[in-house]
């Protein structure tokens, strides 16, 4: 499920119908939600539960910005890979690099930047030095 390199991370997905329009190409924004999956499985890959960081932590990763370019379509029953890499990590953010592909074919590239918020306030809240430090060891430097 993943690549050699620590800071990327190859997520398979399947392509079902309920992912496609009456057409059979992927809905435009069922991306979002595979590319959505992949951090998740990438979070949990550096040893990070989403729900156990909101609670000890008192934290959440949230999505703040999107930017997403379709080349070419994706039907129903490809199996398709999603790869994230981090782009770069700020005080309470971080970018990614994300890519729909099949068989080595970009079909969607997109580039997404998470925020880190404190549950308390909703507020940008600097991401703990913990998980800072994975982070960074997980980027491409």
């Amino acid at each position: 499920m993943s690549t050699n390199n620590t800071s990327d991370f190859a997520f398979p997905v399947r392509v079902y119908y309920e992912d496609t329009d009456a057409g059979g190409v992927v809905f435009y924004a069922n991306y979002l939600k595979f590319f959505e999956r992949a951090r998740t499985e990438w979070l949990r890959r550096l040893g990070f539960n989403q729900s156990l960081l909101a609670q000890t932590e008192g934290i959440i990763f949230v999505v703040v910005g999107t930017q997403v370019n379709y080349k070419s379509p994706a039907r129903l029953d490809d199996l398709l890979t999603i790869q994230t890499k981090i782009k770069k990590i700020g005080n309470a953010s971080i970018d990614f690099e994300q890519y729909c592909e099949r068989d080595g074919k970009i079909l969607v590239n997109s580039n997404i930047q998470i925020c880190c918020i404190n549950l308390d306030t909703f507020k940008a809240s600097p991401i703990p030095d913990s998980i800072r430090s994975i982070l960074i060891s997980a980027q491409d430097i």
